[in-house]
Order: structure tokens, then sequence, then C-alpha cells
């Protein structure tokens, strides 16, 4: 039985930490595109604090770094680990959403693609090698672990490096209070087709896009400042509705591939989920226990592990680089057993929602 297992796996984390202490001085701006009056600054961010759970967040440090060098620092970490030789490596994936951007002028550049520029990085000369980039949002690396899944287990490769990476500091409107979720990061893993008699790694997964209204509550748009114009490549976002629309579809996708394997939310040993808001995740999950007939307080402690609160939301980074602290013994109380089940969920721009279930080797 061909199945698809990670072989091995890398991240970054830039080496900035940004407090959000150094917000304090910014005058936040509303929907209406004037300077909101009714709270201070240091009231908006206790209140974004006590939503998110973020006090700190990573920024590239270096306005020569690009998002590709990112890409291609967690994948050399990644491609390391799995022992394997570069040359050998079918297709190079990476999910991304804004490509490369320069500090200056925050320009977005995809072409040459990000996946391209990562492959050449990475000094890999194979040209049956194929570059391939993944723009769904933040669940780009779901999605591109999904396409993997299904190239490795067609016959039409053997070793895949899949990547999500990010510099989404660069892409932030600086007066939306919004600004201040967003972080830097990329994540690796290198999928490996192999022949097992035993049920592992990818063992099912499956995607949600509802591409009507939904698709535009996340965006590129100006500035909430009129007198802004460094830049037009600004993450606009309705936190309100990602909030309802993640909270009524991520926990119905788990279940949906928890009852595809024929199991229950009791068989699951740890939930790897997109963190983009510490408040919205804790309910997708009570949601998810719900579905089951169980409460809040059934959730197992240690069950869906956070890093929010110090890296704040790296987009398509988020998972790798969990998946690889916590395999890498660098997560707090964390670690991954053999036969563990894990579930990889994501809520993203598009509106976009994946969810996958891998059984460590």
């Amino acid at each position: 039985m061909l199945q698809s297992i990670i072989t091995g796996s890398g991240s970054y984390l830039p080496k900035k930490t940004v407090s959000n202490s150094e917000f304090e001085d910014i005058v936040f701006y509303d929907e209406d595109y004037t300077p909101i009056a009714n709270k201070s600054t240091s009231e908006i961010i206790e209140k974004f604090v006590d939503i998110t759970e973020i006090t700190e967040r990573r920024y590239v440090d270096n306005d020569g770094i690009m998002n590709s060098d990112l890409a291609a620092e967690a994948a050399r970490f990644a491609i390391e680990d799995a022992g394997v030789n570069k040359e050998e490596l079918d297709y190079v994936i990476v999910a991304h959403n804004f490509g490369d951007i320069d500090a200056a002028e925050k320009r977005v550049r995809l072409v040459p693609s990000l996946s391209a520029l990562t492959k050449f990085k990475l000094g890999i000369k194979n040209s049956r090698c194929r570059p391939y980039d993944m723009i769904f949002g933040c669940p780009g690396w779901n999605e591109g672990m999904i396409l993997a899944d299904q190239l490795l287990k067609s016959g039409n490769a053997k070793k895949i490096l899949v990547v999500g990476s990010e510099t989404l500091s660069r892409t932030v409107d600086p007066f939306d209070r919004n600004s201040m979720i967003f972080s830097d990061g990329a994540g690796a893993v290198v999928v490996e087709a192999r022949e097992t008699n035993n049920r592992v790694g990818v063992l099912q997964h499956c995607t949600q896009s509802d591409n009507g209204i939904e698709t535009f509550y996340l965006k590129m748009d100006v500035s909430l400042n009129p007198e802004y114009k460094v830049s037009n490549a600004n993450i606009s976002m309705n936190g309100r509705k990602i909030y309802e629309y993640a909270l009524t579809y991520v926990p119905a996708a788990m279940k949906t591939i928890i009852d595809e394997e024929g199991l229950t939310i009791t068989d699951i040993d740890k939930v790897l989920i997109h963190q983009a808001n510490a408040k919205m995740d804790y309910a997708i999950l009570q949601r998810l226990f719900k579905l089951y007939g169980l409460k809040s307080e059934d959730i197992p402690e240690g069950f869906a592990p956070m890093t929010i609160q110090k890296f704040g939301n790296s987009s398509v980074a988020t998972i790798p680089t969990m998946y690889d602290m916590i395999s890498k013994g660098n997560f707090e109380n964390q670690s991954f057993k053999s036969g563990d089940r894990v579930i990889f969920a994501s809520v993203g721009s598009g509106m976009n929602i994946n969810a996958i279930l891998y059984r460590i080797p």
C-alpha cells in the first residue's frame, strides 16, 4: 500500500521580535477611513490581546531578505532532516500569498514564481523537478500537502518538497489594528511515497471553497488612512465574517475526515490548527467536540498547541512550523509518538477551508 509520509521537516523564524508596545505610537483608523476616536491606542491594544492573545510576533530583520529566502532556508532544513538528495525531488511546491515583496516599494513580485526562486536558491539543477506555486490563502500549505499526496499516490512523483512561507509584515496596512495579527516565517516538509502495510501518513483530506460574497472577506485594498500612499498591497479583512465562516465550516471539515476514517474525536491525538486568532481557535475546537456530543471540558490538555501568542499569524507557515517544532522537541510539553493521529486544519482567504488527517509512522 502506497502512503504519503513526511520524512523530514524544517522551519525558519526571523530573529526580530516585535512586541505590542511598538504599536503604541500608531494612530489606528476605522473602516470609515477616519482615526479611531473613542479608544486610545493602549485600549485598542489591550482589547486586541484579549481576543487574539498575541503579545509579540516575528518580522524579517533585513530589508534585503525576501520571502523566497525564508522559503529556501526552511526547505534546506527539511531536506537535511529527510536525508534526501535535493536532485531527487520531483516537485517543489511553495504555498504563499504575495510572492516576494521588497521592503521599500512594497511591490508584490510574482514573476519569477516563488517556487522557481526557491528551487534556484536551493541550487537544484534537475530540470525535471517542477516548481509549483500554491496560492490558496492561509490553507495553502495544507493544500500543497493534499496535492503532494495525490501526486505521490498516483505514481507521478516519489519525493516532494512542500513549503509555506510569508513576509506579511510587508503587506499590512500600518493604520489598521488588524496589522498587529500578522507575522513572518516559513515551514517546510519533505513528503515521500512509501510502500507499507501500515495505515500511516496522509489518511484523509477534504477541501471546501466558497467563492460567492465570501471571496471578499479577506482581500488587498488601499490603506484605511487616505494619506498613506506607500503601498496598495494592504491586507484588508472582515474579521467578524471570517470568524462566523470559520466557526460554521472548519469543525465540520475536521469531522468529515474523522468520520470518513471510521473514527471519532477521541481517536484524535492532536490538532494543529491555523493560528489566526486564539479566541476563534478555541471556539472552533469547542464546536468540533460539540459535534460529537462532548463539552469544552472534554478537550484534553495540550490537544491543540498554540503558537500565536509569541509568533503571530504567519499564514501558510503556521502549521508546518508547529509540526517541525514538535517533531524536533522544540515545543514545550508537546511531542509526537508513533501511531498518533494528527489533524492539520486551516481557513483563509478565498474563502478556503481544508483539513488533513495524518498518522505518525
